[in-house]
């Protein structure tokens, strides 16, 4: 018999985040994600998501044990740009039992009809920058903290359960880095530079934090993101958490603007990969000895691999080969440090002309997400 209980409290908050680590604890591939960035993604008070999205959580409990939960949350700003009522399901993990799976996605369903809504789908997070999508190739590869890692049976608990299909494929790449300038983003990007004058910019952290370029990169990103799958303008409040989680703590050398005068029409942001660090915590805690694992990241580069965090470029200057400057210049930086490596964050399957450009590295595409459908 499976119990479902509304998490009301916040140790019972903690306990829904800590299954994840219960459920994972020995995996090589799986990475563990910051505790208490989880717990400030789902705290009302510290998200400022919530301006636009509300939002419940689901145990799933046998015999006085958790075994599963799964988040519902309703992006009502979401909803108005797409024309849909549309319930998410996120945070979503369990043993491989079919009776929990279908008792907490049943959980997201009847709390989705009590407010009126008329599809579910994911898995999702509030915002895009949450993670999004259930793993179902590259169970073998090692992941990130910022996509969603699962067991292989996650997918065929769905395709057993009945009424979802497949809404949206998002792939990965795993890109050798080249170790020369004898690559074609080097000679398209000096073309572009004298054809249209086009510069990189590397910021300052003055510039970021004072100057109002942080938030420029997210303004940015809500012109060149607004188009995709599910996506939800940044409002100010998330942008300003976004330069605090991110911009505030990057290695400048990583992140890269293109200008064209003194207007930002493309960016870059990586990061090295906290991947083998992050395994080396409690739990995703940095203490006691967490942090030290981390800061050899954060500080010295103490990892063969980049994670290519977010890339975006308005519309009009895509044709004109912005992109290829960005590369370009990370290219060389992460020349300098010496990483092997670079793992492409999740694109959309059917974004062709992204995906496009991994022809030109040595690359394989080496990890999918999907999303998943169902009417109610």
């Amino acid at each position: 018999m499976v119990e479902i209980r509304k998490v009301t409290t916040k140790s019972e908050l903690k306990q829904f985040v800590q299954f994840y680590y219960d459920l994972y604890r020995g995996s090589e591939q799986a990475v563990p994600y910051l505790f208490f960035d989880e717990m400030a993604t789902l705290r009302r008070d510290k998200n400022p998501s919530f301006e636009c999205c509300e939002a419940d959580y689901f145990l799933a409990l046998r015999e006085g044990r958790v075994v599963g939960r799964v988040a519902a949350i309703i992006n009502h700003r979401a909803n108005e740009r797409w024309q849909v009522n549309q319930v998410r399901f996120g945070w979503l993990d369990f043993i491989d039992d079919q009776e929990v799976s279908s008792a907490l996605l049943n959980a997201v369903e009847q709390w989705g009809r009590q407010h009126g809504m008329t599809e579910m789908a994911g898995p999702l997070g509030f915002i895009d920058t949450d993670r999004e999508g259930m793993l179902v190739e590259g169970f073998d590869e090692l992941s990130t903290m910022y996509v969603n890692y699962n067991y292989p049976y996650y997918p065929q608990h769905m395709e057993r359960l009945g009424g979802f299909l497949k809404d949206n494929d998002y792939v990965e790449f795993k890109v050798r880095i080249p170790q020369d300038d004898n690559y074609k983003f080097h000679k398209v990007a000096e073309m572009v530079s004298r054809r249209y004058g086009l510069r990189v910019h590397k910021f300052t952290r003055s510039e970021l934090l004072d100057g109002g370029y942080g938030r420029e990169v997210f303004h940015l990103l809500n012109a060149t993101y607004k188009d995709l799958y599910g996506f939800s303008q940044l409002s100010q409040p998330q942008i300003d958490k976004l330069v605090n989680d991110y911009i505030k703590i990057a290695d400048l050398n990583l992140v890269t603007a293109i200008m064209d005068g003194e207007r930002m029409v493309g960016f870059g942001i990586t990061f090295p990969s906290f991947s083998r660090a992050l395994q080396q915590t409690r739990d995703g805690r940095l203490f006691p000895f967490g942090w030290w694992h981390v800061l050899k990241i954060l500080k010295w580069h103490k990892t063969d691999t980049v994670d290519l965090l977010l890339i975006g470029v308005l519309p009009e200057y895509r044709s004109k080969g912005a992109v290829a400057l960005i590369f370009d210049d990370l290219i060389h930086q992460f020349q300098h440090y010496g990483f092997i490596w670079a793992d492409a964050m999740p694109q959309m399957e059917r974004n062709e002309a992204v995906l496009a450009q991994w022809q030109y590295l040595d690359s394989r595409q080496h990890r999918r997400h999907r999303c998943y459908r169902k009417q109610l």
